[in-house]
């Protein structure tokens, strides 16, 4: 039967009826050859079918199998979805029309396709099921119910198995696109930005650490050799980036992990796409620094009065040992209030002596030998000091701060050696240098106009910023304040030193005990995660790619480097890129990070990530490939930038347009056949949701009160975390938590994590019958509603009824350990909920009457507020500018 006699015949019946499809299938096979394309059985699957029907890579077959037209009824189901999928899809490049009289091009009556023939970026790849389910058509007005039942994964770039399987793991290195647009008009036409996200310093359970004396590089751009380079034999290989011939060395042809030689396609530098070498001496300026640890502490009136003097000591003492470093390992201490307070540590005094500077305008180091001393030979002697320091400062009645000073101190006193600065500061700086004054106006909190003062008061703090990074030190700025303290200046001390902020309202060691241990949790990760020195990061990528804008904190020494003093496990990092020469003749583009740095333990190390994507020319593909997640964390850094340069309408009304364009793309390059309704590809059905819970977001959010020092820290979280964290804090998970089973549960550990279904943010999904739990990020609320089953009360919460639930219970940090399976299941969720991120997430319990309740209800991202729209009403307003 020819190729024209089958088309014709399937057409028609296509029109017709089950029946006449089956008819025509048993024709088919009457006049069938017994074996081809089919599979060793002789039976065709159904991706084969699929590739069959819309890549006619099988059009010269005369094979249909048997076993597939006897199950017509099931197939027949399957090859409508798939027409109607081609009817609503069109792809640029190929030769598919979304029109039957059309079909005759897909099947050519004399001509064969082989893979040369399809297009470039597909030659090669199957056709993976993620893509149909990608962009099937998704009407947001309708369709209320899309959130996912458990965490959404990011897409699955379409590359062959081989490569997948060895691609860097998403939550190290993650693109927006996983599939790249061949030229830069081709992406402006898709309107959807593409950018790279960043946590290169993860803490990993599998870490491939290799010792050699030659790290093999390429000659020409200095790319570190990966599992994406080629071999053209055993003594060439071809790089993936600048596609330079580079020989191999012939240490390289030895694997050490088989301990075979001849094979350096089998070494782990080119089976692991996450790799770590310990470097040689050539990757050295100077010897490997020790680790230094500096303190500096406000210990005026106010700082005293918040009672954190007490837990920073405390902490310290329990964790003095358990400091990243060796046997080099130095520590120092600096006090600050209206004058600066050295400690002299040195070994052979009877105990710590302090020194005063008071000429806080010129400062200086009064005995610059002995205020650094090596932690192993004076811990005796640090000990005493950080037992005494709480009550040396007891009684004081000094009111004021001179940070400034105090900073510049520390930076004279780590110079020689870099290392880290530990700042805890809680009130706004009044003397010296660096002072600042109040510019929050408490009037203006709920304003819906432009908020002012996101920007620095004073250029002092990020001068000493890169004089610290030059000298290879980091500052780490710790806010403990129930006062504005205009942490848009302060912060820049961190931003640009490659530091963190770490940021407590309203601290009060009586009045606010859940801050407290919050602060005693944080402060323990802080002082015993691992941590990287003198370090420096370079981002590689293909030739035609460009690198135009980095997220995170960090100075840009270079186009493509940057300097961190410090690295540490939970930082994250963004890159916006371009295309800057068409990627026409390539099927695939790689990114490389390499991060160089000296670790605690004083051993010159590079940590290198390498992502591989694949290269398409088609709007559909493009949309097929977006990671919606990653989309909009990078949007969120882009309008954090947006704000403090331009204004916060400005950055809000790029993120709406953001969805709104990329959905007008959508619908105008890539639906031929136009519907009523808001239309989205499934992979970006969730797109206009984030972008509504930015907008309601702390940091973006107008026309509710907001503290100023809130919102600026809201959008240094937006610019610094990884992605895991930041989607949390932009949309929060809901879970229905009073009914909790071990069905579809996690087994972990010998422990059993229940799995419930994350709810939508709206008031209508809560009822008074249920206890609901809400995770979002850096705190975790348990909404009991008042007619809560009272088993739930009794076996999780101790309590007989709801009105026996304490209001102090709104402030404790754990659930109180029971003895039941309810208590256990609750506790083990939460505690599974609370392992994931680094940071101690506080949780609240929370009532009807709780002053808590207004927190909570604002994380209902879909519901509408007197100040911002409902879902639905925002959806509405996209569809208008949609269809304009």
């Amino acid at each position: 039967m020819s190729n024209k006699t089958f088309l014709s015949g399937l057409i028609s019946c296509f029109f017709s009826s089950p029946v006449g499809i089956f008819l025509f299938g048993q024709k088919a096979i009457n006049s069938a050859e017994p074996r081809s394309a089919c599979d060793t059985s002789g039976s065709m699957s159904s991706e084969t079918w699929v590739n069959f029907l819309y890549w006619g890579k099988y059009r010269n077959t005369r094979c249909c199998s048997l076993s597939l037209f006897r199950s017509m009824g099931r197939v027949l189901t399957e090859i409508l979805i798939w027409f109607k999928w081609l009817l609503l899809t069109r792809r640029q490049g190929s030769l598919v029309r979304c029109c039957f009289i059309h079909c005759a091009v897909l099947f050519p009556a004399q001509t064969s396709a082989g893979p040369a023939q399809l297009s470039p970026s597909l030659a090669g790849l199957s056709l993976q099921s993620q893509t149909p389910e990608a962009l099937r058509v998704v009407n947001l007005l309708q369709e209320r119910n899309l959130l996912p039942p458990g965490p959404i994964s990011p897409p699955t770039p379409c590359l062959p198995q081989d490569l997948q399987k060895i691609n860097c793991h998403p939550e190290v290195f993650r693109s927006t696109l996983t599939s790249i647009p061949q030229t830069q008009s081709l992406l402006n036409k898709a309107k959807l930005p593409l950018g790279l996200l960043l946590h290169p310093f993860k803490d990993l359970t599998q870490l491939p650490v290799v010792t050699s004396s030659t790290i093999v590089r390429c000659r020409s751009c200095r790319t570190y050799i990966n599992p994406f380079v080629s071999f053209l034999d055993q003594r060439r290989w071809k790089c993936n980036l600048c596609y330079r011939v580079n020989d191999v060395p012939e240490e390289f042809m030895y694997n050490p992990v088989s301990r075979s030689y001849g094979e350096p396609h089998k070494r782990p530098e080119v089976q692991n796409a996450t790799i770590e070498f310990i470097a040689p001496s050539e990757y050295m300026l100077r010897p490997p620094q020790p680790a230094v640890y500096l303190f500096v502490l406000d210990v005026s009136h106010n700082a005293v009065e918040t009672g954190y003097l007490d837990v920073v000591c405390q902490s310290l003492l329990e964790n003095i040992n358990s400091l990243p470093g060796d046997s080099r390992t130095k520590i120092g201490f600096i006090t600050f209030d209206s004058t600066i307070h050295f400690y002299n540590l040195q070994e052979g005094l009877s105990q710590p002596q302090m020194l005063i500077v008071s000429d806080i305008e010129d400062i200086f180091l009064p005995t610059p030998d002995s205020l650094l001393v090596n932690l192993d030979e004076c811990t005796e002697m640090v000990q005493d000091l950080l037992k005494s320091l709480p009550h040396m400062f007891g009684k004081t009645m000094e009111t004021q701060s001179a940070l400034g000073p105090a900073l510049q101190a520390a930076f004279k006193l780590l110079s020689p050696t870099g290392g880290r600065v530990s700042v805890f500061q809680t009130q706004l700086p009044n003397l010296g240098v660096g002072s600042l004054k109040s510019r929050e106006d408490p009037n203006q909190r709920a304003s819906a106009k432009d908020i002012q003062h996101l920007s620095p008061a004073t250029d002092f703090y990020k001068k000493l910023a890169l004089d610290c990074s030059g000298q290879q030190v980091a500052v780490d700025l710790f806010l403990l304040s129930s006062q504005y303290c205009d942490l848009a200046s302060l912060g820049c001390i961190s931003r640009y030193s490659a530091g963190s902020v770490y940021y407590y309202p309203s601290y009060h060691q009586q009045h606010n005990p859940a801050q407290v241990e919050c602060f005693q949790k944080d402060l323990k990760r802080y002082l015993t995660r691992k941590i990287g020195f003198e370090a420096v990061m370079r981002i590689r990528c293909t030739k035609g790619l460009s690198i135009h804008t980095f997220h995170g904190n960090f100075f840009v020494r270079s186009t493509d480097l940057l300097s961190l003093p410090n690295v540490n496990p939970d930082a994250g990092f963004a890159v916006q890129m371009s295309i800057e020469e068409n990627l026409v003749d390539m099927q695939v583009v790689s990114f490389q990070a390499a991060l160089l740095y000296t670790s605690s333990k004083g051993e010159r190390r590079i940590r290198v990530h390498t992502l591989c994507l694949p290269v398409v020319n088609s709007l559909s593909d493009i949309f097929a490939g977006a990671d919606v997640q990653a989309i909009t964390g990078l949007l969120a850094s882009m309008a954090v930038d947006r704000s403090v340069t331009a204004s916060l309408s400005d950055a809000r009304d790029a993120m709406t347009n953001a969805s709104i364009d990329s959905l007008t793309s959508y619908r105008t390059s890539v639906l031929t056949i136009q519907q009523p309704g808001l239309l989205a590809p499934a992979c970006l059905r969730l797109f206009p949701l984030y972008i509504l819970a930015l907008l309601k977001q702390k940091a973006f959010r107008t026309g509710t009160s907001t503290k100023l020092d809130d919102r600026v820290f809201a959008m240094c979280q937006l610019k610094y975390q990884p992605l895991a964290y930041v989607m949390l804090m932009i949309h929060p998970a809901l879970y229905r938590v009073d009914d909790l089973t071990d069905e579809g549960a996690l087994n972990i550990s010998e422990r059993t994590i229940p799995q419930p279904r994350v709810q939508q943010l709206s008031v209508e999904k809560l009822s008074r019958e249920g206890a609901f739990l809400m995770d979002a990020g850096s705190v975790i609320y348990l909404w009991i509603g008042r007619n809560c089953n009272p088993n739930f009360l009794t076996q999780v919460l101790g309590v007989p009824s709801y009105p026996a639930v304490p209001q102090n219970m709104v402030r404790n940090t754990m659930l109180p350990e029971l003895d039941t399976a309810e208590s256990q299941r609750t506790r083990a969720f939460i505690g599974w909920l609370r392992e994931q991120r680094p940071f101690f997430p506080i949780l609240h319990v929370v009532r009807d009457e709780s002053p808590l309740k207004a927190s909570f209800m604002q994380n209902m991202i879909e519901d509408r507020t007197e100040s911002a729209l409902s879902y639905y009403e925002f959806l509405l307003h996209i569809q208008q500018q949609v269809s304009k």
